[in-house]
C-alpha cells in the first residue's frame, strides 16, 4: 500500500459532519480533525456564542463551518439543526452526539426525578432524536456513520454519579441496536467510550487532589486530553473504519484493565 493510498483512507473530503455538542473540548477536537481531513463541519451547541467561537477557530484553520445553536435537548432545535445542515450541504455524512451534561449527582435513591430526566433527556434522548431525524433526511438513501460519545462510565458502577452511568450504559446498547438495524441501509454506528479527559464536565477531578491520585493509578499514569479522542473518531467516520459497526472504542489510559 503507497502512502497516498494510507492518506486516503482517513480522508473526508466532500463529506458533511454535524458535530453536536462541538463547540468546546471533545466535540470541538473532533470538529478540528474531520476538518483536517476535508469534511464541511456544521458545529452545534447551546449558545451562540459558543458556536460562533468555535466557527472561528474552525475557519482560522481553513475549514467550511456552519455555526447552529441548538440545545439537543429540543425536539424543535434538533429539527432545525438538521434542516439548517440540509439547507446549506444538500445531505449529512456523519452525525456526532457529543452533547452531554451530569446534573444529578449524589445516591440513586436521593436523586431528584427532575435532574434524572434532564441527564436522560441531554445523555440519551438528544443522540436517538438527532439520528432519527438524520437517518430520514439523508443517511436512508446514502448510508454514513454516526459516532456516539458515550463513556467508561458505562461499564462501571460509580457511587453519586450513577444516573450518568445509566444513559451511557444505555447509549452503548443503542449503538449496537441501531447499528444492527440500519446496517442495511449503509449506515455504521459507533460510540467512543472515553475515560477521564480535561473537559469542562470533568473539571471538580482534575484539578483536585484526588485527580492526582486517580491519574497516577492509570496504567498510562495520566488524564487523558482531549486530542487523545481525535484518532478513533476519525477512525470510526472514515473509510479506515469501513467494516466496524456496533462497537465502542474504550479510550481510558487503561482504567478499565483493573476494574
Amino acid at each position: 500500500m503507497k502512502e497516498h493510498e494510507i492518506a486516503s483512507l482517513f480522508n473526508l473530503d466532500n463529506k458533511v459532519a454535524v458535530i453536536a455538542g462541538g463547540s468546546r473540548g471533545i466535540g470541538l477536537a473532533i470538529a478540528e480533525v474531520y476538518a483536517l481531513a476535508g469534511a464541511k463541519i456544521v458545529v452545534s451547541s447551546r449558545k451562540q456564542q459558543g458556536v460562533d467561537e468555535a466557527a472561528e477557530k474552525l475557519r482560522g484553520q481553513g475549514a467550511e463551518v456552519l455555526p447552529v445553536a441548538a440545545n439537543v435537548s429540543v425536539d424543535e432545535d434538533r429539527v432545525n439543526l438538521v434542516q439548517q445542515t440540509m439547507d446549506w450541504a444538500g445531505k449529512i455524512d456523519i452525525l456526532v452526539n457529543n452533547a452531554g451534561t451530569n446534573p444529578a449527582y449524589g445516591p440513586l435513591q436521593d436523586v431528584a426525578f427532575e435532574a434524572w430526566g434532564k441527564t436522560f433527556k441531554t445523555n440519551l434522548d438528544s443522540a436517538f432524536r438527532l439520528a432519527q431525524l438524520v437517518f430520514h433526511s439523508c443517511m436512508k438513501d446514502n448510508g454514513g456513520a454516526i459516532v456516539n460519545t458515550a463513556s467508561v462510565a458505562a461499564f462501571t458502577s460509580t457511587p453519586m454519579l450513577n444516573t450518568y452511568n445509566i444513559t451511557k450504559a444505555a447509549m452503548v446498547h443503542m449503538t449496537r441496536a441501531l447499528a444492527h438495524e440500519w446496517g442495511p441501509y449503509g449506515i455504521r454506528v459507533n460510540a467512543l467510550a472515553p475515560g477521564v479527559i480535561r473537559t469542562q464536565l470533568s473539571r471538580a477531578l482534575w484539578e483536585s487532589d484526588q485527580g492526582e491520585k486517580f491519574a497516577k493509578g492509570l496504567p498510562l499514569r495520566r488524564l487523558g486530553e482531549v486530542d487523545d479522542i481525535r484518532g478513533a473518531a476519525l477512525l470510526l467516520a472514515s473509510d479506515a473504519g469501513a467494516y466496524i459497526t456496533g462497537e465502542y472504542i474504550v479510550i481510558d489510559g487503561g482504567e478499565l484493565i483493573g476494574s
